[in-house]
């Protein structure tokens, strides 16, 4: 055990005993996180900066998932939840948030004329998922990306334990700027597809006409096009990657940004589908939870009044030009690479001189977590990242890339890894 992670680990040692895997989310666990040079549990956030429960500080690259967009404690989003506290938190009737946040989102996303709210983006999701096959009275749904927990997606990955073989087999896979795979699934499964659910972009950028492609696919066989904006939403653009790329699907979930961080998620889309929400069965308890709608509302009003879209873009584009400008300074081509949009891009690692790039990525993190960065391989910018805080990433990525390099090249990783590599684990993406 290390000084630096002591509380940390000792804490999740505690956590073990009462929660499987110490975490309530399987990408904030242990799977995620080498043992003995991770720190495991955060106590408070400010800005683009996080506390662990040791004291250390680390500029925050993860921001929750990406549910952060604006940075942590944002003094507009905190205050409007403070002072709706003070009225309430969930009643007996709907509360008026409820529609204003609502017309937010009919205003700002380009497909959405109505919306109804959940908690998590599986729930969204699922909820969309349930509406498409009630449109149009279809079983088979063709997937492609992550789309949460739930039955009918995580039945078709390899975490499918504990689904049921006939849900199972009522999704179907196709694969992410690949038309001619979406293709296949409506040849072999003719007239009984419900929905085609897919993000709109996530490491890779949608090749010339993709999106068009699938959309026009999808309506011509009857289905329904949704895209899964959890991430994409008020992150890629106000109305989302829909917006961006001007291809307006027939439902999208949210979730993520919706709220900076407080639980919220959305489902939103056509009237004509939308209205079947009354007929099919989506309901919440907590969905029209005030505080949360609160802080979402003032999240919305502040994409629109402040240029944070741009200053995610602008941001984050010299995080992935930095990071392009290492990559070829040190000839690390063969290691490491960088994809994705902007606002949220990835560091992809390979498979090297005998070492797997599970074991180069356990050396990566232990090194740039010892420095004050905490990512698992993403950059997920928030509004509050400063050029200070872009600055010391990539100094810091400066001391460590060509690190790398030469333990790599050399066939000396093992001699400097202080603990034991991660394992591969079920890929989301």
């Amino acid at each position: 055990m290390t000084d630096r992670y002591q509380c940390s680990e000792f804490m999740l040692e505690r956590a073990l005993q009462t929660i499987p895997l110490g975490s309530q989310t399987f990408s904030k666990s242990k799977t995620q996180y080498p043992f003995g040079v991770s720190p495991y549990f955060l106590k408070k956030g400010q800005g683009s900066h996080v506390w662990d429960i040791d004291g250390n500080e680390y500029i925050d690259f993860g921001n929750s998932l990406a549910a952060i967009t604006l940075g942590y404690n944002d003094p507009d989003v905190t205050r409007a939840v403070q002072e709706q506290l003070h009225d309430g938190v969930t009643f007996t009737l709907p509360h008026p948030l409820e529609v204003e946040v609502a017309e937010k989102i009919v205003e700002m996303v380009p497909c959405a004329e109505m919306v109804r709210f959940g908690k998590n983006g599986s729930d969204a999701t699922s909820g969309a998922i349930r509406l498409a096959r009630a449109f149009t009275k279809r079983d088979l749904v063709a997937v492609c990306g992550y789309h949460g927990w739930q039955d009918w997606y995580i039945g078709s990955t390899p975490r499918s334990l504990g689904v049921p073989k006939t849900v199972q087999d009522l999704t179907k896979t196709f694969f992410y700027n690949d038309i001619e795979s979406l293709n296949q699934l409506f040849q072999k499964w003719p007239d009984q597809i419900a929905a085609v659910i897919l993000e709109p972009m996530n490491s890779s950028k949608p090749k010339n006409g993709f999106l068009e492609e699938v959309k026009e696919l999808t309506h011509q066989h009857g289905a329904v096009l949704i895209f899964d904006e959890t991430i994409t939403g008020f992150r890629y653009a106000n109305g989302g990657a829909q917006e961006l790329f001007g291809v307006i699907p027939d439902l999208a979930t949210f979730g993520k940004g919706l709220a900076n961080g407080y639980p919220l998620s959305a489902v939103v889309g056509r009237k004509d589908i939308m209205k079947l929400m009354e007929e099919i069965f989506f309901s919440f308890t907590f969905g029209g939870e005030t505080l949360s709608l609160a802080a979402s509302l003032a999240t919305l009003e502040k994409l629109q009044r402040e240029p944070i879209i741009k200053t995610l873009r602008v941001q984050g584009q010299k995080v992935t030009d930095g990071v392009q400008q290492l990559i070829e300074k040190y000839e690390l081509s063969h290691i490491l690479s960088i994809a994705g949009h902007p606002s949220w891009s990835f560091l992809l690692f390979q498979d090297v001189n005998g070492y797997s790039q599970y074991e180069i990525k356990t050396l990566f993190l232990q090194e740039v977590f010892q420095r004050g960065i905490l990512t698992v391989g993403t950059h997920n910018m928030s509004y509050s990242h400063s050029n200070d805080d872009l600055q010391r990433l990539i100094k810091v990525y400066d001391e460590i890339f060509p690190f790398i390099k030469e333990v790599t090249d050399k066939k000396g990783l093992y001699h400097f890894l202080r603990c034991t590599p991660l394992e591969p684990v079920f890929k989301i993406r």
